[in-house]
């Protein structure tokens, strides 16, 4: 099955901006159906915190009209706003008949920028199931939990599939730290970052692919582009067969954390 990062400038705020800049990076692209499409962080609007202007901005409906039309499994990042009227960093996983597999919200929101005063936390992991994989949504900060993970490969994760704004001044944390979670979990790691500047900061892209036993078999530079592997399960099962080492983890020292196991639900 073929993964794609699309690592794409952001208009500040301005989501129907970005959604021409995505379709246009696409047009031509390839991609074939059955493809799993993953976008960046709050890839729509960039990573703001002014909830008024991002948030709520029908980024799930434009983004199930694409894996629609394009016959793609497709992961958006948007901001939302929760029951308690605080923002939530989401992303949201669509099957390619358009239907809404499931939510994940940032289990880490990262407070080094302020992000924890504007957006709450989520709750739980959501594994959903993808041209037989089990694919599990995760977002930027997020790379920096092992424990995580690890409580995530644990329920039966095989593909991690992780949206970003990940800073410049940083990159090679973002690179390292993608291929240390792939290897520790055995499992594929599909990273998407996004290129340009916003107000703040720098983007560097850098978007990978990470095997289960850690070779890069994508990666992106700093530019807009379309980084894609084929992944192929079998090999994910028979390296887990062949060096076991989860089978060897200490479940006890894990502790718990809810799943919203949405597999078998299409």
């Amino acid at each position: 099955m073929q993964f794609a990062s699309l690592q794409h400038d952001i208009a500040w705020e301005d989501p129907a901006a970005t959604r021409k800049i995505i379709e246009r990076s696409l047009e031509g692209c390839g991609l074939p159906a059955g493809s799993f499409l993953l976008l960046p962080e709050l890839g729509e609007t960039g990573f703001s915190v002014a909830l008024d202007r991002v948030a709520g901005r029908g980024g799930v409906a434009w983004a199930a009209e694409l894996a629609r039309s394009r016959g793609w499994f497709v992961q958006v990042g948007h901001a939302e706003i929760g029951a308690d009227r605080r923002g939530r960093n989401r992303a949201t996983v669509i099957d390619q008949e358009g239907r809404v597999l499931g939510d994940y919200d940032k289990i880490h929101p990262f407070s080094f920028a302020g992000e924890d005063r504007h957006y709450g936390p989520g709750e739980r992991i959501l594994l959903v199931e993808a041209g037989g994989f089990t694919v599990c949504p995760l977002i930027c900060y997020d790379l920096r939990f092992p424990e995580l993970w690890r409580l995530a490969a644990r329920a039966g994760a095989e593909v991690f599939t992780i949206g970003a704004s990940w800073p410049a001044a940083r990159a090679a944390h973002w690179r390292q730290l993608a291929v240390a979670r792939a290897i520790e979990n055995q499992a594929f790691v599909v990273a998407c970052n996004r290129v340009g500047r916003d107000p703040n900061h720098a983007y560097a892209g850098g978007s990978l692919v990470v095997s289960p036993l850690g070779e890069i078999l994508a990666e992106g530079g700093e530019a807009a582009a379309l980084v894609e592997a084929g992944l192929d399960r079998s090999t994910l099962l028979e390296w887990r067969q062949t060096f076991p080492a989860m089978r060897d983890r200490r479940d006890s020292m894990l502790g718990t954390v809810s799943v919203d196991d949405r597999r078998g639900r299409r």
